[in-house]
């Protein structure tokens, strides 16, 4: 097990990483930007499980992976269809008071 300072440490080496990688490369397709994102990626995940794991406490942030099957899916809440189930009348809103 890993101690959560330690990971700490590991992620902000990793954020630091990927800030000199993005700002010095500016191409997001670029093989040392990939790198750093999956670096960062999993330093955040080694934090993660090292206090959870030490302190019974989840992270507010969750990392999702880069799968292409599902990227159809993600806009299927969006349909234009839906945009008449909401009716906005200003008449509806109630006057502020001063």
């Amino acid at each position: 097990m890993i101690e959560p300072r330690t990971a700490l440490d590991r992620l902000i080496g990793a954020l630091e990483a990927f800030h000199d990688t993005a700002a010095h490369t500016q191409d997001p397709d670029a093989d040392s930007v990939l790198e750093a994102t999956d670096n960062l990626a999993d330093a955040y995940v080694l934090y993660d499980d090292a206090v959870y794991t030490s302190y019974g406490i989840e992270l507010p942030l969750d990392v999702y992976g880069d799968d292409d099957d599902d990227d159809d899916d993600d806009d299927d809440y969006l349909d234009d269809d839906d945009d008449d189930d909401f009716d906005f009348d200003e008449d509806d809103l109630e006057p502020l008071d001063d």
